[in-house]
């Protein structure tokens, strides 16, 4: 039997809808000011720690491979088809990378520049939700 909390994933995907806005935002307002870059700096860091959070709940709750990195939690939650075939991996790989330039460099950090993950985030962080509910409904039946 496998214990997943699914009460915590669906908190933890709940932020998804303000990261969202912030990450269209940010986009739609892009002026290459500090404010701007700085929430678009802080929203592509709360979609890594999304991402990862959730990846690794699941890893855990169905005792999956451990994971050495970030990059290994995306890899390993798309080998077990939690993401099924919907092509976000590529991006979500993409987005894990830039946890150490934005955590530990990120006084190198180009605040000036509209990171090209910033316009594709917002669909494929919705995409991620929904793949996860289904593989968690999948699993473990609808409510549970």
């Amino acid at each position: 039997m496998y214990y997943v909390n699914r009460k915590q994933i669906e908190m933890i995907l709940g932020q998804i809808p303000d990261i969202r806005a912030g990450l269209q935002h940010a986009a739609s307002a892009w002026d290459g000011s500090i404010i701007t870059g700085l929430v678009q700096e802080r929203c592509l860091h709360l979609a890594i720690e999304v991402v990862t959070d959730v990846g690794s709940y699941l890893i855990d709750g169905f005792i999956m491979r451990d994971a050495g990195s970030y990059e290994d939690i995306i890899s390993i939650i798309h080998e077990e088809k939690v993401l099924g075939d919907s092509g976000i991996y590529e991006v979500l790989i993409q987005l894990v990378s830039l946890r150490k330039p934005l955590v530990q460099d990120y006084y190198t950090w180009e605040r000036s520049a509209l990171h090209p993950l910033t316009r594709v985030l917002p669909q494929v962080l919705e995409q991620f939700a929904e793949e996860v509910r289904r593989y968690l409904d999948q699993e473990l039946g609808t409510g549970q």
